[in-house]
C-alpha cells in the first residue's frame, strides 16, 4: 500500500481523526461505554439481555458510514499488494490478538490511551511494534 502524496490533505485527516475522538469521547461520556469495535463485536456473539440494540446500531453505523459517502463521491479504491491466503493469516491473527490483548486497536489506542490506561498503553506500543516488525520482515529481509 503507498500514500498518494500528491493528493494527500492533512487537514482532512486531522479532520477525520478529531471526529473519531471525539466520537468516542461523547461515547463514553453519555453511554458509559469504550467504542472498541472487538468489544462492540463480540458483545452481539454473546448477546446479554438488554445490551444488543446499542451494539447493533454501532455496528450498522459502520456500514452504512462508507455508502453514505458514496452518495456524495466515489469511493477510494484500495490498492492491497497482498495475496488471499496473506489476508486471510493476517486476520486471524489480528483476531487472535485482539482476544490476547484484551481488545483492538481503536480500543486501547484511541478509547484507553485517551483514559491514561497503562494497559492500553502497554498494547497499543506491542500492536505498533508487531505492525513495524512485520513491515520490514516483509519488505526488507524476504521482499515480499
Amino acid at each position: 500500500m503507498t500514500i498518494d502524496w500528491q493528493n494527500f490533505t492533512p487537514l482532512s485527516a486531522l479532520a477525520g481523526g478529531a471526529l473519531i475522538g471525539l466520537a468516542a469521547a461523547m461515547f463514553v461520556l453519555l453511554n458509559g461505554r469504550i467504542a472498541g469495535i472487538s468489544g462492540v463485536l463480540g458483545g452481539l456473539l454473546n448477546p446479554t439481555r438488554g445490551d444488543t440494540a446499542w451494539r447493533v446500531v454501532f455496528v450498522a453505523g459502520l456500514v452504512a458510514a462508507p455508502l453514505a459517502y458514496r452518495l456524495f463521491g466515489a469511493l477510494p479504491v484500495p490498492r492491497i499488494d497482498a495475496g488471499t491466503g496473506a489476508l486471510v493469516l493476517a486476520g486471524l491473527l489480528v483476531g487472535v490478538g485482539t482476544r490476547y490483548g484484551a481488545g483492538c486497536t481503536s480500543g486501547h489506542g484511541v478509547c484507553g490511551l485517551s483514559r491514561l490506561s497503562p494497559r492500553s498503553l502497554a498494547a497499543t506500543l506491542a500492536f505498533m511494534g508487531a505492525g513495524f516488525a512485520t513491515v520490514f520482515v516483509t519488505r526488507h529481509v524476504f521482499n515480499f
